[in-house]
C-alpha cells in the first residue's frame, strides 16, 4: 500500500466524506452572501425621507450607496487573500460583528457626511461574508458539488436584490429610514451567532498560503497570470456590468418609455429575477452531467443573442413593451448561468489561494458592475437604446474574454 503525500488528503472531513449533511452551512453561507445585496437596497425606498432629515440632496444620499459599494469591492480585494494566510474564521468573526456595529452608527448617523463614511466602512465589513463564503465553500467541497453549491449562492444573489426593497418597504411602514439599518444590525447579530455556532475553520495552517500578508498578495498576482482564471473573472465582470445596466436602466425603459406602472414594472422585474434564478437551478442540474464550460458557452450566448435581438427590434420595428420584456427575461436567464459557471471554474482555477480568487472574482463583479451603472443615464434615459447598447457592449466584451481566454472547447470543468 501507497502512503500519500500530505497534500494528496484532505484535510478536511467534508470535502470526501458524502455522509455530512451541508445544508446548514449552505443555507448560512447564502445568507452571509445575502448580506451586502440587503444593505446596497433595502434602504432605497428611505432615500426621500433621509434627504429631508439630514437636510441634504439627492445626490449625496445616493452617495451612500456608492460609498458602500466601493467598501464592498475594497473589503473583498483586502479580506480575501488575507484569508488564505489567518484562515476564514477570524476575519468572519470580526467582519460580521463589525458589520452590527457599523450598523448602529448608521441608525444613530445626524450628518450625511458620517452617514458616507459609516456606509462605506459598512461595505467592507460586510465584503468579509461575501468573499469568505465563496472561499469556505472552496475549501470544502470538490468536484460536481461544488458547481451545484455555487449555483445555490447564485440563487441567492438573484434573490435578494428583489426582496430587499420589499423588506424595507415594509419597516418603512413601521418606522423611519434608521429603522432599516436596525434590522441590518439585528440581522447582522444574528449571523454572527450563527457564524460562531456553525462555521468552523475550514482552511487548517499546514494549507494556508506562506509569506505573511506579502505572500498572500502575491497570491493574487500569480492568479491575474493564469489566463483561463483572468478569463473567468473578465467574464463574470463585463456579465455583471449587463446585469447593472439593465437594474440602472429598467425603472426608466419601462416606466418613462412604455408607461408601465410602478406595480407593474415590479412584477416585470420580478419575472426578469426569476429568470436568473431559474438559470441557476437549470445550471446545478446540468454540472453534474456537463462540462462547466460548455454550461458556461451556452449562458452567454442566450444573453447576448437575446440583448441582440433586442437591439435590432428597436433599429428596425421600433422598442415594445412586450418585446423589451421577452427579450430582457431571457438575457437574465443567460446572466443567471454566467454566474455560477464562471465563480465554480474561477475558484476552481485558484484552489491553492480560494481567498485571493473569491477576492478578484467578487472585487472584479462589483467594480465592473458599479463603473456600467452611470453609463445608460450618461446615454439619455428617454428610449430603450441605452440600456440595451450597454448591455450589449459588455455582453460582447463578455463573449470575446470567454473565446480567447477561457477557450470552452477545451473541456473545461
Amino acid at each position: 500500500m501507497v502512503a500519500k503525500s500530505p497534500q494528496s488528503v484532505p484535510t478536511v472531513s467534508a470535502v470526501t466524506d458524502p455522509s455530512r449533511r451541508p445544508a446548514a452551512l449552505i443555507a448560512l453561507l447564502g445568507a452571509l452572501t445575502a448580506v451586502a445585496p440587503l444593505a446596497i437596497d433595502m434602504y432605497v425606498p428611505g432615500f426621500p425621507e433621509m434627504a429631508r432629515t439630514l437636510h441634504t440632496n439627492d445626490s449625496s444620499v445616493q452617495l451612500s450607496m456608492t460609498g458602500f459599494l466601493a467598501g464592498l469591492v475594497i473589503g473583498q480585494l483586502v479580506i480575501g487573500p488575507l484569508s488564505d494566510g489567518l484562515g476564514r474564521r477570524r476575519p468572519l468573526i470580526a467582519g460580521t460583528a463589525l458589520f452590527v456595529v457599523l450598523s448602529l452608527v448608521c441608525v444613530v448617523a445626524p450628518t450625511i457626511e458620517l452617514l458616507i463614511v459609516a456606509r462605506f466602512l459598512q461595505g467592507v465589513a460586510g465584503a468579509a461574508g461575501m468573499v469568505l463564503a465563496r472561499a469556505v465553500l472552496t475549501d470544502r467541497f470538490h468536484g460536481p458539488r461544488l458547481p451545484h453549491y455555487f449555483s445555490l449562492l447564485s440563487m441567492v444573489l438573484g434573490v435578494a436584490p428583489v426582496a430587499a426593497p420589499v423588506i424595507g418597504g415594509a419597516v418603512l411602514s413601521a418606522g423611519s429610514w434608521r429603522w432599516v439599518f436596525g434590522a441590518l444590525a439585528v440581522f447582522g447579530v444574528a449571523l454572527f451567532l450563527a457564524v460562531l455556532r456553525g462555521v468552523p475553520e475550514s482552511l487548517p495552517p499546514e494549507r494556508r498560503q506562506q509569506g505573511g500578508v506579502a505572500g498572500s498578495f502575491r497570491a493574487m498576482g500569480r492568479l491575474l497570470g493564469h489566463r483561463a482564471f483572468l478569463g473567468c473573472a473578465l467574464t463574470l465582470g463585463f456579465t455583471s456590468a449587463a446585469l447593472f445596466a439593465y437594474i440602472a436602466g429598467s425603472s426608466f425603459v419601462f416606466q418613462d418609455v412604455y408607461g408601465t406602472s410602478a406595480g407593474l414594472y415590479s412584477l416585470i422585474f420580478a419575472t426578469n429575477a426569476c429568470g436568473m434564478l431559474l438559470a441557476s437551478a437549470v445550471f446545478g442540474t446540468l454540472s453534474r452531467r456537463m462540462a462547466l464550460g460548455t454550461l458556461l458557452s451556452a449562458s452567454v450566448v442566450v444573453a447576448s443573442a437575446a440583448v441582440l435581438l433586442q437591439v435590432l427590434l428597436l433599429a428596425t420595428v421600433g422598442g415594445s413593451l412586450a418585446g423589451t420584456w421577452v427579450t430582457v427575461f431571457f438575457a437574465a436567464f443567460g446572466i443567471g448561468g454566467v454566474f455560477p459557471a464562471t465563480m465554480s471554474l474561477g475558484q476552481s482555477f485558484g484552489r491553492e489561494a480560494s481567498g485571493a480568487a473569491s477576492a478578484l472574482l467578487g472585487g472584479i463583479q462589483f467594480l465592473f458592475g458599479a463603473a456600467a451603472s452611470p453609463l445608460v443615464g450618461a446615454f439619455g434615459t428617454t428610449s430603450a437604446t441605452p440600456m440595451a447598447g450597454t448591455m450589449l457592449t459588455a455582453l460582447i466584451c463578455a463573449a470575446v474574454c470567454l473565446v480567447l481566454l477561457i477557450r470552452p472547447w477545451r473541456s473545461v470543468g
